[in-house]
């Protein structure tokens, strides 16, 4: 088991990547603490996790409000111990709408829960792992990171944020022998792409399977989707003796849509 031992908060943990992500890491022996809001979503994943004999923790947290985040990182430290891995999943698709047609407060909100919440997270966790000179911090990108997506201007930008916060923090953290990566994953089959899509196609007039295509298929060389568990594997490697000396990167899981 690669993650023997270790404890991990994953952020988003409900559904989606978040769920993959809690199984993945918990198949491979971490003990896994699991942040999002919706608590009957957090228990699956935790039902998922103990039938694999994994040790899960479920902590109702709103990403986007330090003081939550402190007080689960206290409830995942007295039930598990100090902090090793830190995987910010957790986001919002934010509005689909031209930039002049994106509300102020929708902006806001997408750049509190896709930014502000990564950044207070690795902020409630900092301290103990540099004084255990021990840490992985895993952050989720997107392939919007790395591309324009138009009538996501809030989500774009945000993603687009998240590498600039990933490459400077591990810049200043690597003394401590703490790595900081990102994962950018395509888009993930599932509701939440299906939601985007469908989103897409309503504000394009285009029918849902001409804009899958036009946006992300055609460009793909190996012309599919990804799964959220092809995203789970890298970050447990990311997470893991083998990631080690690997830090300020961010990687691509999109099935050849972005290669740089």
């Amino acid at each position: 088991m690669k993650l023997r031992g270790e404890v991990a908060i994953i952020t988003g943990g409900s559904r989606g990547i978040g769920r993959a992500l809690a199984v993945e890491f918990a198949r491979e022996g971490a003990r896994v603490a699991l942040a999002a809001r919706s608590m009957a979503e957090l228990e699956e994943t935790e039902r998922q996790v103990r039938a694999l004999g994994g040790e899960a923790l479920v902590v109702p947290t709103d990403l986007v409000k330090a003081e939550d985040i402190e007080a689960m990182v206290a409830a995942t430290r007295k039930a598990f111990g100090p902090v090793d891995i830190l995987v910010n999943n957790a986001g919002i698709a934010g509005p689909t709408a031209l930039c002049e047609d994106v509300k102020p407060d929708d902006w806001d909100y997408t750049f509190a829960v896709n930014v502000k919440g990564p950044f207070l997270c690795c902020r409630a966790v900092l301290r103990e792992m540099k004084q255990r000179r021990k840490g992985r911090i895993i952050n989720l990108g997107s392939v919007s990171s790395k591309r324009p997506l138009v009538q996501r201007s809030p989500y774009t930008a945000g993603k687009m944020a998240i590498i600039g916060f990933t490459r400077t923090l591990a810049a200043e953290v690597g003394e401590y022998g703490i790595t900081v990566n990102a994962i950018c994953p395509g888009p993930v089959s599932g509701p939440r792409i299906e939601s985007v899509l469908g989103n897409m196609a309503k504000a394009s007039g285009k029918t849902r399977d001409e804009v899958a295509h036009e946006a992300f298929l055609q460009h793909a060389a190996l012309r599919r989707f990804v799964d959220a568990e092809d995203v789970a594997r890298l970050a447990v490697f990311l997470a893991s003796e083998g990631g080690r000396n690997m830090t300020g990167q961010d990687i691509n899981v999109t099935a050849g849509l972005i290669m740089y």
